[in-house]
């Protein structure tokens, strides 16, 4: 006798057994554990899409691995490691973390001018890569200066005590512009400032991105994660007060900060100036250690 689709065949004792629906898939996405991707996720929570999410939250340079090798199906990933892992990799349009002048979060804060660096250490945050590239390019280029480098965990006060300069991003960056230079005595330079001086463009820190044999086997679901995030940063935006009312209970910066580094500091968009600018760097970095070519194939999901 066929059997109807949605059935199995009967059993041995002649009693036919109703299979179960295929469950969905609970995507393994990435969370950095920074302040500037608060309204990226905190949405989630409001639309009830969090609880279809496997949600790892860790620094960027873990996340970075992760997706890259697999353990990860979709999330952040710094620009420099999207770029280096481009064939494994598809960018969610319209989403992404950067800035369109100052960034108040990936900083270069020094003792001196940096202009007094050359040849001095300078520490470089263990947990950025694409903010450490950029600073490198920014001083070598712009400024014409080589320091030494070496790498630090991001702590302020000891890669000071062994540097007069320091690379540093996310909450000890904002803690360093906001608190600490002062009584440091220290100069701030602000790279997402510093990169829009020199090119006129935007700059991407990170973008969204799923890994392609994950989009092969499941492109539904990373078109519903992409309509998630979008609807999630969309909602936070529009209620920031709350946001960052919330996030200041937790957190060592007021709410007024809070809303000033989300409007307008932080660009979460990814359009046409922002890919130039991802092309602008990919084409000044590349080299044979940067591990990708100046004219690196971006590419996007396409739109359903």
């Amino acid at each position: 006798m066929p059997v109807s689709p949605g059935t199995a065949p009967a059993s041995a004792h002649g009693r036919g057994a109703v299979l179960a629906p295929a469950r969905p898939v609970r995507p393994r996405v990435g969370h950095i554990d920074f302040l500037n991707c608060v309204p990226l996720f905190w949405g989630l929570a409001r639309t009830g899409a969090l609880l279809d999410l496997d949600l790892h939250r860790a620094t960027p340079d873990r996340l970075n691995d992760a997706l890259a090798g697999g353990a990860l199906d979709i999330g952040p990933i710094s620009l420099l490691e999207f770029l280096r892992h481009a064939d494994d990799l598809v960018a969610l349009p319209d989403i992404a973390v950067g800035s369109d002048g100052p960034v108040m979060s990936c900083l270069i804060v020094s003792r001196v001018p940096l202009e007094e660096l050359d040849g001095a250490p300078v520490a470089l945050g263990s947990t950025s890569r694409t903010s450490v590239r950029l600073a490198q390019l920014l001083l070598h280029e712009r400024i014409g200066v080589r320091p030494q480098y070496f790498t630090a965990e991001p702590d302020l006060d000891a890669m000071l005590r062994d540097a007069p300069a320091a690379v540093v991003i996310g909450d000890v960056a904002l803690r360093a512009a906001l608190t600490e230079a002062e009584r440091l005595r220290l100069h701030v330079y602000d790279l997402g400032a510093m990169w829009r001086e020199w090119t006129g463009l935007p700059f991407v820190f990170a973008v969204f991105a799923a890994r392609r044999d994950f989009l092969a086997r499941e492109p539904e679901t990373v078109r519903r994660v992409h309509a998630a995030f979008l609807a999630s940063r969309d909602l936070s935006l529009r209620e920031v007060d709350a946001v960052c009312e919330q996030a200041a209970r937790w957190e060592p910066f007021d709410a007024v900060t809070l809303r000033r580094y989300y409007m307008t500091a932080l660009d979460f968009s990814l359009g046409d100036r922002q890919l130039a600018g991802i092309a602008e760097f990919a084409r000044r970095v590349s080299d044979a250690e940067a591990g990708f070519p100046p004219d690196v194939d971006v590419r996007l999901l396409p739109r359903a």
